[in-house]
């Protein structure tokens, strides 16, 4: 096992956390999400620009054209999730906000993991799995009510 990876993933779960409740709170001294997250997108957008030019190789986008266009779709998925974060963490509060996703994506990660879809390596749904995911859903739900 490679634990330092799960070390890594919970790290950035903290990183989640934090940045998405950063974007609640500038939509909210703006009193607009929306504006607020324009600006989250354009500076997210520079960063991106100077992340990927970093590892620039000539030819980089030849293998564009193999690329089905629903998949291009996840960018304007993550600026709409975002979106609708920005304005749910100052309704709801980030820690039942980020329990009730951390459900979601307990439920949904489990289904791709399981028929192996967008990548993923398969990893078939098991007792254990479902008895460890239904105990984590009734953490989310006893923290969160």
């Amino acid at each position: 096992m490679r634990l330092y990876l799960y070390i890594f993933s919970m790290f950035l779960g903290v990183v989640l956390t934090v940045h998405l409740s950063m974007n609640g709170k500038v939509g909210v001294v703006l009193n607009n999400a929306r504006v607020g997250n324009m600006l989250f997108w354009c500076i997210g957008a520079a960063m991106a620009i100077l992340i990927g030019l970093s590892g620039w190789q000539a030819g980089a986008l030849n293998g564009l054209k193999q690329v089905n266009p629903i998949l291009l779709t996840a960018g304007a998925m993550g600026a709409s999730l975002v979106f609708a974060i920005a304005w749910l963490i100052p309704q709801i509060g980030a820690g039942p906000f980020t329990l009730t996703l951390l459900m979601g994506q307990i439920i949904s990660a489990m289904f791709l993991s399981h028929f192996g879809l967008l990548g993923s390596p398969v990893q078939p749904v098991s007792l254990k799995g479902i008895v460890g995911a239904l105990i984590m859903v009734g953490g989310v739900v006893l923290a969160t009510f």
